[in-house]
């Protein structure tokens, strides 16, 4: 897929939002790298793997136009897992970060954001470039490494010289489970 035939990413649909006195829209994000972490508190790989991998994100871009946000998309145990206890779940965890709460659907189970997204279960990693174009969606566990690169290379393209950008103006950051590639 081409960087002309990128899709633009859906807006979030959020029945609320922790960490953030205001919702936040992707589109007040355009210029920055988003990298948004699916998850739901009683989802084990979420716990154990993609928690940890975001804080180490949010941390390390902290200074960098690079936002990260958490969605809470719950399609099971909808009663277990309602905001009271997010906010807990949020300060046992010290997540900093914006989480907005997927709103739930008249449809079915799976929330609307999920929907859009078409994620398969959590943890899910979504990384939208600087223009608002999808460029991971990610189910399960995804290496640090391979975060880290593509977000690397959406950076190291948005910081060339205006007089380079023809010139790279069709490279188009990859991952998958062989590698990234620029």
């Amino acid at each position: 897929m081409s960087s002309l035939e990128l899709a633009l990413a859906s807006e979030l649909v959020a029945s609320d939002w922790l960490n953030t006195p205001e919702p936040i829209t992707l589109e007040q994000l355009r210029g920055q790298v988003v990298v948004i972490h699916a998850f739901q508190m009683l989802c084990p790989g979420c716990v154990s793997h993609g928690i940890p991998q975001v804080k180490l994100l949010h941390e390390y871009y902290a200074n960098q136009p690079v936002s990260v946000l958490g969605l809470h998309s719950v399609f099971e145990h909808h009663d277990a897992m309602q905001k009271h206890a997010l906010q807990a779940f949020a300060h046992e965890y010290r997540l900093s970060f914006p989480i907005a709460i997927d709103q739930a659907s008249d449809s079915g189970p799976i929330p609307e954001t999920m929907q859009r997204y078409n994620l398969r279960g959590t943890p899910s990693l979504i990384v939208i470039d600087q223009k608002g174009k999808l460029r991971l969606n990610h189910f399960g566990h995804i290496d640090n490494l391979a975060v880290g690169n593509l977000i690397g290379s959406l950076l190291a393209v948005n910081s060339l010289d205006p007089s380079d950008e023809k010139k790279h103006a069709s490279v188009s950051p990859h991952c998958d489970e062989e590698g990234c590639v620029v």
